[in-house]
């Protein structure tokens, strides 16, 4: 039987916002709307951001890029705010395997630390460093909404 090496992409980040506004920015479509998605991050059009925020809860988050609409999908898993969101990931219709997606927030004085930690399925290991930049960009697309709202 082969074993196989699931890829895991971590990505630590200090943010000037309390645990409770960086949570909540993940679940917020307005927000997320701002700095996972949308053209203040890449060459794209958001289409539909709508999620069921609740354990058990799903996410689907259309854009079109390119002439081609892509949903990424997923399914919250576990939720305690402010200190952990669990939930899966994946693109609709693109393959069976989903990713599983953790974030950890740890509050220090005013600000947090956020830890994310994508567990990508062995099948998607070349997408790791790719993986990597993309919630690079968006985090820091987080922090610097943050940064400049309160």
């Amino acid at each position: 039987m082969a074993t196989y090496h699931k890829p895991l992409v971590q990505i630590e980040r200090r943010f000037r916002a309390s645990p409770e506004r960086v949570f909540d920015a993940w679940l917020d479509p307005a927000m997320i709307g701002r700095w996972m998605f949308g053209p203040a991050l890449r060459d794209e059009e958001i289409l539909r951001l709508s999620l069921d925020a609740q354990v058990g809860g799903a996410f689907s988050f259309v854009v079109r890029r390119q002439g081609e609409e892509i949903d990424h999908v997923g399914r919250y898993l576990y939720m305690n705010r402010p200190w952990r969101l669990v939930f899966t990931w994946g693109i609709a219709g693109a393959s069976a395997e989903e990713a599983r997606v953790s974030v950890d927030l740890l509050p220090i004085g005013m600000e947090c630390e956020l830890t994310l930690t994508h567990e990508l399925h062995p099948h998607w290991a070349d997408y790791e460093s790719r993986t990597k930049a993309g919630w690079t960009k968006m985090l820091d697309a987080l922090g610097s909404i943050l940064s400049t709202t309160k």
